[in-house]
C-alpha cells in the first residue's frame, strides 16, 4: 500500500516530521529506476530473468503457514545436528574402545561440522591443555562455549531514538529466508503486544513485496510498500514517517537480496543507513543479517563482506533444523563477534527462537 500521512494522525511530540531528504540522499528530480547490472537476476527472478507470474505469487501464498503458533523447539531443532557430527564427536572424545580420545579425529569433526579449520584446531589445543577434571567431553563442551560472545540475556529491540520507534534492518542474500525471517519476526513482536510496521524495501523483486503483504496480513501488522522498482530509501523513509505518526514500537524494513560481492548494491545498504540518520538524526538501528545454516562457511564469508560494509549487529541463523552441521554458530559469533540473535528450527512463525547460548550448547550435548 501507498501510505500518505492523514491530517488526523497525531504526531509525536519528540520526533518531529522534517521535509523530505535532499537530492543527496534520495533523488527526486526523476523517477528511479533499477540498473540491472546492479542485481543478480538469477537470485532474484531466476535464469530468464522473468517478473514473477501470478502462479509463483500463489506458490508464496501457500507456502506461508496460516498457523502462526509454535510447533517446535531448540532441542527438536537440533536433532539433525546431534545426531550428525555432535554424535561422532562425542564417540571420539570418548573413545570406542575406551582409550581415551582421538584428538585427530575430533579436530576433522569439528571441521566437518562447520566450525572452521583454524578454529577446529584452536578448541582442540585449548581442550587439551585443559586437563578437565570432567574429562575430554567437558574439555571440548567448555571451549566451545567460550566461542559465544558476551550478550545482554535481556535483550530486546530499543528505540534508534528518544522518542522514536525501534529500526530492525533485516539484510540478506536472495534465498536465506530474509523476507519469511520478517513475518516471523513481526508475529512475534505483535504477540508480546508491540504495534509493527514493516517497510517492503526489496523493490527489484515483486514477489518479495507480494510475500511481505501476505505475512502482514497474517500477523495484524501495517506495510508501506511502494512499486515495484521504486527507490528502496524512499520506502524506509516514508515507513520511519509512518512509524512516528502512528506510533508504532518497531519498524522492520526488507531489503533487496543482494551478493557480498556486489559492491554498488552494498553501497545501497549504506545510503539506506544515510537515509535513516537523515530523517532520525543520531538513529542507531539494529541490522541484522540472515544466513542460511545449511550454507555453512560460504554463508559466514558472506556474513564477513556484509559486516565490514554495513556493521551488522545481530545474526539470524535459518534452517537450523535442516542441517547436520550446527557448528557454523561457533564460528559466526567467534568470527564476527556478533551475536546470533535467532535461530529458525521450524516453518511455523513461532519456530523462529531467541538464541540462548546456554541452551544451545547444553542442546547440543544433551
Amino acid at each position: 500500500m501507498f501510505w500518505r500521512r492523514k491530517r488526523e494522525d497525531p504526531v509525536d511530540e519528540t520526533v518531529q516530521p522534517v521535509a523530505p531528504p535532499d537530492e543527496e540522499v534520495v533523488a527526486t528530480d526523476s523517477p528511479w529506476e533499477p540498473d540491472p547490472a546492479d542485481f543478480d537476476r538469477d537470485a532474484a527472478w531466476g535464469a530468464d530473468a522473468a517478473p514473477p507470474a501470478d502462479s509463483e505469487v500463489e506458490a508464496t501464498a501457500e507456502a506461508i503457514p496460516s498457523d502462526l503458533g509454535s510447533a517446535g523447539s531448540l532441542d527438536q531443532g537440533l536433532a539433525r545436528t546431534r545426531g550428525g557430527f555432535m554424535s561422532k564427536l562425542r564417540g571420539f572424545l570418548t573413545g570406542d574402545d575406551g582409550s581415551g580420545p582421538s584428538w585427530d579425529d575430533v579436530e576433522e569433526t569439528l571441521i566437518a561440522g562447520d566450525v572452521g579449520a583454524a578454529l577446529a584446531m584452536d578448541v582442540v589445543e585449548n581442550a587439551r591443555r585443559r586437563r578437565d577434571p570432567g574429562g575430554a567431553e567437558a574439555a571440548v563442551r567448555a571451549e566451545l562455549a567460550s566461542l559465544l560472545v558476551p550478550r545482554d540475556p535481556g535483550w530486546e529491540p530499543r528505540p534508534a531514538v528518544a522518542g522514536g520507534p525501534a529500526i530492525l534492518l533485516i539484510v540478506g542474500v536472495n534465498g536465506t529466508g530474509k523476507t519469511t525471517t520478517i513475518g516471523k519476526l513481526a508475529s512475534r513482536y505483535v504477540a508480546e503486544g508491540r504495534h509493527i510496521l514493516l517497510a517492503a524495501a526489496d523493490t527489484f523483486r515483486a514477489a518479495a513485496i507480494d510475500q511481505l503483504m501476505i505475512w502482514a496480513d497474517r500477523a495484524g501488522v501495517e506495510v508501506v510498500s511502494h512499486a515495484p522498482g521504486a527507490d528502496p530509501g524512499a520506502v524506509v523513509y516514508d515507513a520511519l514517517d509512518a512509524a512516528i505518526a502512528r506510533r508504532a514500537d518497531i519498524v522492520i524494513a526488507d531489503t533487496a537480496g543482494r551478493l557480498h560481492t556486489k559492491s554498488n548494491l552494498m553501497d545501497e545498504l549504506t545510503k539506506i543507513r544515510r537515509i535513516i540518520e537523515k530523517r532520525l538524526p543520531g538513529a542507531q538501528p539494529e541490522t541484522f543479517f540472515v544466513l542460511d545454516a545449511t550454507t555453512g562457511q560460504n554463508g559466514l564469508h558472506q556474513a564477513k563482506a556484509f559486516h565490514e560494509a554495513v556493521g551488522l549487529t545481530g545474526i539470524v541463523l535459518t534452517k537450523l533444523d535442516s542441517t547436520a552441521k550446527g557448528g557454523i554458530v561457533f564460528a559466526i559469533e567467534h568470527d564476527l563477534g556478533v551475536p546470533v540473535r535467532f535461530v529458525g528450527v521450524g516453518e511455523q512463525a513461532g519456530d523462529l527462537l531467541p538464541f540462548d547460548p546456554n541452551a544451545f550448547v547444553a542442546a547440543l550435548f544433551g
